[in-house]
């Protein structure tokens, strides 16, 4: 019989949306995702976890709805050092942790983000990993823009990842947005 991957749930309201937090009892994150893709978060936990998943209902887990809210009311370093486990791809775990390296207030390409792994010939991979990422906000998935400076794919929307890079100060107003697909 498979073990029971027991995780704590929390939801918070968010300028743009409400937000849900994952944690596990050691007090990591192990997903942040919005309400509406709950579906999706609960897909993948399952992918990275096993069937065997029990989120039980805990407000604030080890403070970090308190941090997400913090970042959100303009305490941008809030997040920056919140414990996160993922499960994943060796690949899929070394480009999350090079998005932790992008400071807050800046972008990179997705080609950019590829050659500071070493792997500059793998850049629609490190998309795929970048758009499968777990603990979006906290692991800022949201800072990788395209080659040309478009605002490009976000799990979240591209109104929420224009709404996170402005308000970390990344945009100045100015941005470009990839035309929708026909």
């Amino acid at each position: 019989m498979a073990e029971i991957k027991q995780f704590w749930i929390d939801r918070t309201t968010t300028p743009i949306g409400e937000l849900i937090v994952v944690a596990d009892h050691a007090g990591a994150l192990r997903a942040v995702d919005w309400t509406e893709h709950e579906e999706r978060m609960q897909r993948l936990l399952r992918l990275h976890y096993g069937s065997s998943i029990e989120l039980e209902v805990k407000r604030d887990p080890h403070g970090l709805t308190t941090a997400l809210r913090s970042y959100f009311t303009g305490n941008l370093a809030a997040i920056e050092m919140l414990p996160v486990a993922t499960d994943g791809t060796a690949f899929q775990r070394s480009v999350w942790a090079a998005l932790r390296e992008i400071p807050c207030g800046t972008t990179v390409s997705y080609g950019e983000l590829a050659v500071r792994l070493g792997k500059s010939a793998a850049v629609r991979a490190v998309g795929l990993a970048n758009g499968a990422n777990p603990v979006g906000i906290v692991v800022p998935c949201h800072r990788v823009i395209g080659a040309n400076g478009a605002l490009t794919g976000y799990g979240g929307g591209l109104e929420r990842k224009q709404w996170l890079l402005q308000h970390e100060g990344a945009l100045g107003g100015l941005f470009k947005q990839e035309p929708p697909n026909p």
